[in-house]
């Protein structure tokens, strides 16, 4: 049985409104400036931690591990708090995971967003049935882009390496593919400070409803993995 994996932040959920307000509360909440969307837009989707580094780095702050937790536990809290004020799926996600499963595939998450995070935000958003199998970046010891959550995600979901397939937005998501041994499919509208079209996916969509005619065109063509 193969599955679609879908990272969540920049793939399937629009967050970023609600993960730089929790940012910036934190930074000024440690006395530091907030930052607007704008430059902090290609720091979202790698996990809470490197948000927090590129926001003390945009501040001029040189930073240690010990440094982090406070802000970490900090961001957590708040964010946990405000987890779904701004943040939906983007357009034609609900209705495209609603056809796959109708056509028989599995459905799972693999994100490097914390468990404590990424469930709550799921069912906030009355995503959580549709999928199988979730993977958070503190699932496995390792996360994404190691192969080790993608591969988690597709035996959680009860389904095969073999004709799988990884969504995602980053060069994150494109590497944990590869390393997987499966193809991606990239979203042109997610959260990346480079073009993902210089990253070298199978297929680029622009948006959920293109994503069934990309995952038909590799069923029919080699991959980049092979």
């Amino acid at each position: 049985m193969s599955v679609l994996v879908f990272d969540l932040d920049g793939t399937l959920v629009s967050s970023m409104e609600d993960l730089v307000a929790t940012l910036n509360v934190v930074m000024t909440a440690a006395g530091h400036s907030a930052i607007p969307q704008d430059d902090v837009a290609h720091m979202v989707g790698m996990g809470a931690k490197v948000l927090i580094q590129r926001g003390l780095e945009f501040n001029g702050i040189d930073w240690t591990d010990a440094d982090i937790e406070p802000l970490f536990e900090h961001f957590l809290e708040h964010y946990a708090a405000n987890i779904a004020v701004h943040t939906r799926p983007f357009d034609g996600v609900v209705d495209a995971l609603k056809a796959f499963r109708e056509e028989g595939w599995k459905l799972a998450v693999c994100t490097n967003k914390a468990e404590r995070l990424t469930l709550p935000l799921l069912t906030e958003l009355d995503l959580s049935q549709y999928f199988d199998a979730v993977i958070s970046g503190d699932t496995f010891s390792v996360s994404k882009p190691d192969a080790a959550p993608v591969h988690g995600a597709i035996n959680q979901a009860g389904g095969t390496v073999t004709g799988s397939i990884m969504i995602g937005d980053s060069v994150t998501d494109i590497n944990a593919a590869r390393n997987a041994g499966i193809p991606v499919i990239a979203v042109n509208f997610g959260y990346t400070p480079v073009p993902v079209e210089q990253l070298g996916p199978d297929r680029i969509i622009s948006h959920f409803d293109e994503l069934a005619g990309a995952v038909t065109a590799l069923a029919d063509a080699p991959s980049k993995t092979s």
